[in-house]
């Protein structure tokens, strides 16, 4: 299982600690929530955050762009070092535009979907892409309780992936600790996205080894 802890619950105030920890620990990513206080009702941080990040870590960046009109900052995110570059599906007109500027850019391209958007909608493009991400919260906060719904949009995915005959990851974010992503591994995820359960948790290379093991 691929561990990508969500920065958005480190403290910010440590944030080099943080990150030091997770070069430590079982992670294989880190997810870097950003949020435009437009398409969600909230505001994260920026660039100038996940670059200072990428100065500090060798760790492939999964970068979630929670923002209306992403198709503009694609320069900005490969900029910044980004592995991986995640689009909503809600934000995109032209998603086939975007999931190739993301290519050009040398980036791997994902694109997620918030949890009232049927897997179906993806079925057209799915093949092109690197990952899909299913929010298993609605997305805005950290700290909400797993949506128990994205364990059927889980199998779907898996199934409409396995239909286009690609290897196309599937990741869920939201609401993941040891129970609920033991749910998810078993419906057929293979990267979790964990913020409050990591960097809440007593011990946090114990809570992403206990993951990472799923």
């Amino acid at each position: 299982m691929i561990v990508a802890p969500s920065i958005l619950s480190a403290d910010f105030a440590r944030l080099a600690e943080d990150v030091d920890m997770l070069e430590r620990s079982q992670a294989q990513w880190i997810h870097c929530d950003v949020m435009d206080g437009v398409f969600v009702p909230n505001i994260s941080f920026g660039f100038p955050v996940i670059k200072a990040v990428k100065e500090i870590s060798d760790m492939p960046l999964d970068v979630h762009l929670m923002i209306v009109d992403p198709d503009r900052y694609v320069g900005a995110v490969r900029d910044c070092g980004a592995m991986i570059m995640n689009v909503h599906y809600e934000a995109c007109t032209h998603l086939h535009r975007v999931v190739q500027h993301i290519h050009d850019a040398g980036m791997k391209a994902a694109v997620t979907l918030n949890p009232a958007t049927p897997v179906s909608m993806l079925r057209d493009i799915v093949g092109d892409l690197e990952m899909v991400l299913l929010m298993s919260v609605n997305p805005g906060f950290g700290g909400q309780h797993f949506i128990r719904h994205s364990l059927t949009k889980i199998a779907e995915l898996k199934a409409l992936i396995e239909e286009a005959g690609s290897d196309t990851l599937i990741e869920v974010d939201g609401g993941i600790n040891a129970e609920t992503g033991a749910l998810a591994a078993q419906a057929g995820a293979d990267v979790l996205v964990a913020g409050s359960a990591v960097f809440g948790a007593k011990d946090p290379l114990e809570a992403i080894a206990t993951l990472a093991a799923l």
